[in-house]
Order: C-alpha cells, then structure tokens, then sequence
C-alpha cells in the first residue's frame, strides 16, 4: 500500500514539474509586417502610387484624362527628364520636373478616344535620373464604345466575271440607352440600291447593299445615308465599293513604240486574260497598217494568251492615221479586243548657237620716240655776296615768245 502511495505521488510531482516548465517557455512574437516604403534611400527614388489607371468604358469621342502621383523615396533631388506619350492620340500635359526628397509630383496624361472601339491598352513612358530604374512604364486601359456600330464598316461588292449583280448584308447596333430610329436610305450612285430592315425598334437593323445591272467595268464608289433620329448623329454614312471584275482583261492597254522611225525589229507582246468561267477563243488577229506580223501563242488553254506584234526596221506610224490591235473573241459580251498603238514623237534636233567670228590679234603699236628739245643756258643774276652759295644749275626748257599780231596802219590824216 504504501509503495503504490509512493508511485502515486512520484508520478504526480512528475507532471506538476513538466508544467512548470512548458509555462515558463516565451510567447511566440507575432509575425513581422512589411516595413513602409524607406524615405532615406540613397540617391533619388521614384514609387508611383498606381503605374496603372482604368478608365472604365467611355463614349467615342470623349477624352479620358489622368494624372499619375508619384513621391520621391530618397535622400536626392529626383529628376524627370522627358516623359512619352507613347502614340498620336496620346498626349502629355504638366507634369513635376524636379521633386525634392519625401515630396510628391504628377505627370497628366490625355487620350484621345475619337475614332476608337474596344478594348483600348496604352503604355506611356518617362525618363528620370534613378540609377536601377531611368525609365518607368505607365499603363492606361479601358474600354471604348462606339455610339453605334455598323458591321462591316465598308460595303464591298466583288462581282465575278459571269455575274449580274452582288449584294451585302450590314449590321447597324445601338450602343447607347436612347432608342435609336433608323429610316429612309439614300443612294448617290444609281450602280447600287439599300433596302433597310428592323431588327429590334430603337436597337439594331439590317441594311441590305445590292449592285444594280448594267455594271460598268473596275471599280465604282458611292455612299449610302441613312437618316436616324438623334439629333447629334441626323446620318449615318456608309460608303459602298463595287468592284466589277471585267470576263476579258488586256495588259497593257496599249502598246508604245520609240520614235520613227524605228533603227531595229521590234516585237511587243499583249497579254489576254480570260476570267470567266467557260473557256475562250480568239480569232482573226490584226493590226491595221501594213508589214506588221501578229502571232497569238495560247500559254494556258481557254485561258491565257499573248499576242506577239512584230514591226519591221524603219517602221512609222502614218501621219494622222489609228494603229491598233485588235482581235475577236468567243465570249458574247466582250466580242472584240482592241489595244491602240502609240509611237512616240521624235524630238527636234536643238539650235547650237552660232559661235563668235575669231578675232586677230592686232600688231602691238610702237610708241613714237620723244622728242628731245636741248636747254637753253640762262645765265645767274650778278650777286652782292662776298662768297655767293654755288648755284646748281637747273636745264628747263623755256618755250619761245608767242609771236604778236601785226599793228593796224596808222590812219591817214584828213586835211581840213
């Protein structure tokens, strides 16, 4: 008894020891936080307090406008060197140049929405003068909508070769709360018709293109409008193109030739193209002035020709007369082909100016010999000095007297 006492007690002491123990060990310390943005860092920081702005969903033609706030985290003068749109239909406006160290500056950016739809992602940039980060990215996103849509925004009517007519269905959507009216289509060209169909009143409609027969060949562009019933948009414009694919095509459309006439054999070449659907024939090649040889050679059956046209040595167009190509063909709506042919004028020789007569050199002329006139001694006035200075005597030339007029008679004496 008393030794299970004993146990007892032993292993009561036991456990009383351990608790003590695990109630003495240190509380845990909570996790650390991170530590705010240092303001003491050495040279010029730059921390934005969002590099990224939404601009949400806007109208076309609104501007969307921002300015980014940025603080300098060091202990230098922060410097904004340049800052970059990034594209035309972003501008910048003011922005802190110079920020002192725990100050804060902006850069506003501008965006132009007019003629934009959809998603929208712009990526301006500047330059600064932080050593690990010269050049910062800013983005811009957004959604931009369009107060209506049509779809496809261009009417392009391909018609083929063995085909009358072609035709579009376009799309009109309101984007926008206001109902939308659509009414009254009008044509500019008569080469295409609209015919307009409600969808959804004051929501979305159809508009119809078709290409009205007979077409003419190439390409034809006109626009259709309609009339709405906002009074910002009176009407809406759709431009339409109807490309009319001609069953028989000729290149070049007409041949040239140098001037005549011509030094050597020349050979030129035409090539026909059939684009419809049945196969071609050509028949009674030409051209209309004598000594020129026309060969057809068929480079792909029913499809593809060429025309080889050799003028002879000395060939000229006749003065005042229509050369040309032509040949008949198996489909009825192009029966004949034509190429005109064109010789180039010959240039006038230029006038060179007539060149100076040569002029003689004239014999040099000799200068007449001086004429030498011998001085005339003058003989030194007597001098009252005791020993006069000598003289230096001086030739001059003393020209003669002129010679005096004759004295009139003395007039004779009347006696009284």
């Amino acid at each position: 008894m008393n030794v299970r006492l004993r146990e007892l007690l032993l292993a009561a002491s036991m456990t009383g020891a351990s608790t003590a123990v695990v109630g003495a060990q240190p509380a845990l310390a909570p996790p650390a936080t991170p530590a705010a943005a240092s303001t003491n860092a050495p040279g010029p920081r730059i921390q934005f307090d969002s590099t990224l702005f939404d601009f949400g969903r806007v109208k076309s033609g609104e501007p969307v406008k921002h300015s980014y706030i940025f603080t300098n985290t060091g202990d230098a003068l922060l410097i904004i060197h340049s800052v970059n749109p990034g594209c035309g239909c972003t501008t910048v406006g003011e922005w802190t140049k110079q920020v002192e160290p725990g100050k804060t500056g902006s850069i506003s950016i501008q965006f132009n929405t007019l003629g934009y739809g959809g998603q929208i992602f712009k990526q301006p940039s500047l330059t600064c003068n932080v050593t690990n980060q010269p050049m910062v990215f800013l983005q811009l996103k957004g959604t931009v909508y369009k107060p209506y849509d049509v779809i496809p925004a261009l009417a392009i009517l391909n018609v083929p070769p063995d085909a009358e007519t072609a035709s579009v269905v376009m799309t009109i959507t309101n984007n926008t709360e206001e109902p939308l009216a659509v009414f009254s289509p009008e044509s500019n060209n008569r080469t295409f018709s609209a015919q307009l169909t409600t969808n959804q009143p004051g929501r979305g409609y159809q508009l119809a293109v078709s290409a009205v027969p007979p077409l003419p060949t190439g390409s034809v562009q006109g626009q259709i409008t309609l009339k709405t019933s906002w009074t910002n948009t009176p009407v809406i414009p759709v431009t339409v193109v109807v490309n009319a694919q001609p069953p028989v095509m000729v290149i070049p459309a007409y041949v040239t030739l140098q001037p005549g006439p011509l030094p050597n054999a020349v050979t030129n070449s035409i090539a026909i193209q059939n684009n419809s659907t049945n196969l071609l024939k050509l028949s009674d090649p030409a051209v209309n002035v004598a000594n020129v040889q026309v060969q057809i050679k068929e480079t792909q059956p029913g499809r593809s020709f060429a025309a080889m046209l050799e003028f002879p040595k000395g060939f000229q167009v006749p003065p005042g007369q229509q050369v040309e190509f032509s040949a008949k063909t198996s489909h009825p709506k192009v029966p004949l082909v034509k190429v005109p042919v064109m010789q180039l004028p010959r240039q006038p020789m230029p006038v060179l100016p007539t060149p100076p007569a040569p002029v003689t050199a004239a014999a040099p002329s000799v200068p007449p010999a001086p004429v030498v006139v011998p001085p005339t001694p003058v003989k030194p006035a007597p001098s009252a000095a005791v020993n006069p200075a000598p003289v230096r005597k001086v030739r001059t030339t003393i020209p003669p007297p002129p010679e005096l007029p004759p004295e009139p008679p003395d007039p004779p004496i009347r006696s009284k």
